[in-house]
């Protein structure tokens, strides 16, 4: 039975939850809240109030998550031939492509309203601009048209940062547009070796991912490119008086461990190493890691100083 004959009826309830919960993308959430939390305490210079916490991250929840159902519901067409998407829950037809929307659009206004609410203004529309962003600008403009797109589509990540920053001042200052920059420069090397994975089922259904246009030595190249700047700009904050010694030290023993992985990569790349010992995912999981690292740094060190 089609995705769209199918009645709630013969879709069972606790499906149909855990397909609403598979829609909001929680496993990418996570790492938005990572990079959400650290900088809400590096603003207080120690703990900011809980609440404002909580608020802020269920804000974030629904915000991102609402992005995340729409972009389901936009490419719900690819998704369905990708064995890597092929589960998701417009695919088997748990939920339908009307519910997918409403849900999406709930979420945003929803999200939108309760950072107005309990946090403040900006917070509420750079939350409403981050979602817009992925949606329009990276989901419906850049994904199919150009291998940029998880450079330029990453800023979206990119506002979390920004978003805890002002959630806790109600300003943004230069210390959340370095953290800013660290993701924005941190997300195509964090996401080209999974691109390069699974380039395969990008191809099939002609999404220009960087691994799909160029050859594994172009990408592991602009990985290199783009992890040295990443690595540089992290340590801006040290210079510029926000962080004391403990952040610089976790930053460069990360970021040289990052660098070295990012090489390793490169050299087996230009080695002409295909398949499983290209080892590419390493650097993946490695990436999750460092930022996690980085972030953790960042909510420790004001209390070092």
């Amino acid at each position: 039975m089609g995705e769209l004959d199918q009645s709630p009826a013969h879709r069972p309830l606790g499906a149909r939850i855990k397909g609403y919960v598979a829609l909001t993308k929680p496993r990418i959430i996570e790492l938005l809240l990572i990079t959400t939390i650290p900088v809400m305490f590096l603003a207080e210079q120690g703990v900011p109030d809980l609440w404002l916490v909580l608020a802020t991250c269920l804000g974030g929840y629904l915000s991102a998550g609402g992005a995340n159902a729409l972009n389901m519901y936009i490419d719900r067409d690819i998704d369905a031939l990708m064995h890597r998407t092929e589960q998701r829950p417009l695919v088997t037809g748990v939920l339908t492509p009307r519910e997918a929307l409403v849900f999406g659009i709930t979420l945003a206004v929803v999200s939108t309203l309760w950072f107005g609410w309990t946090v403040n203004r900006l917070s509420a529309a750079l939350s409403l601009g981050a979602l817009l962003f992925y949606v329009v600008v990276y989901t419906m403009i850049l994904k199919r048209r150009t291998a940029q797109n998880i450079v330029w589509g990453g800023i979206a990540g990119c506002m979390p940062v920004l978003i805890g920053w002002s959630s806790v001042k109600n300003e943004v200052s230069w210390a959340a547009v370095v953290l800013f920059l660290v993701i924005f420069f941190w997300t195509p090397p964090h996401y080209w070796p999974l691109s390069m994975k699974v380039k395969d089922d990008y191809a099939r259904v002609g999404v220009p991912m960087l691994p799909v246009v160029a050859g594994n030595r172009a990408v592991a190249r602009q990985i290199v490119v783009y992890s040295w700047i990443m690595v540089a700009v992290s340590l801006a904050l040290w210079p510029l008086g926000y962080v004391g010694w403990f952040y610089p030290l976790v930053a460069l023993a990360a970021g040289g461990w990052w660098l070295w992985e990012a090489h390793a990569l490169q050299s087996r790349a230009k080695a002409g190493v295909t398949g499983a010992k290209l080892k590419e995912m390493r650097l993946f999981h490695w990436s999750i890691t460092y930022v996690s690292l980085l972030f953790v740094a960042v909510a420790v060190d004001p209390f070092l100083r």
